[in-house]
């Protein structure tokens, strides 16, 4: 009987260990005199991160600008506007989701069109970002 004894003997260590590997550990007490504040962080050289890309406010045309009302805005921003606006005035169709039926204000920012696939708003939306 000693030989199975410690086969098990070993399973009985290797499932404690692997069970002790996936409890959480505790975490650290920290005191709130261990923390820096904001003034300090920025006061010490640290650069802010800069806004690119879809995050950067950049100028828009003047039909965009009157549709968000602001002269420059991110590109992640204005789509979130006009889907707002799309969920706002229900100008989804009910039986294909994917597409929208457009009112004079989208119209005017979607080239005349009628009805536009929800995919196409951010490449109908790029003309209207003035490139610098």
């Amino acid at each position: 009987m000693a030989p199975t004894s410690g086969f098990f003997r070993g399973c009985r260590a290797l499932y404690s260990a692997a069970k002790s590997a996936a409890a959480p550990s505790p975490k650290p007490n920290i005191s709130a005199s261990n923390k820096k504040p904001a003034a300090n962080a920025a006061a010490a050289g640290t650069k802010e991160k800069k806004s690119s890309g879809l995050l950067k406010a950049t100028p828009v045309s003047p039909t965009l600008r009157n549709f968000v009302g602001a002269s420059e805005i991110s590109r992640a921003e204005a789509v979130k506007k006009v889907w707002g606006y799309i969920k706002l005035h229900n100008l989804q169709n009910p039986s294909n989701k994917k597409e929208i039926f457009c009112d004079g204000k989208l119209k005017a920012l979607f080239n005349g069109k009628e009805k536009v696939g929800f995919l196409e708003i951010t490449k109908l939306l790029s003309p209207h970002f003035v490139n610098n």
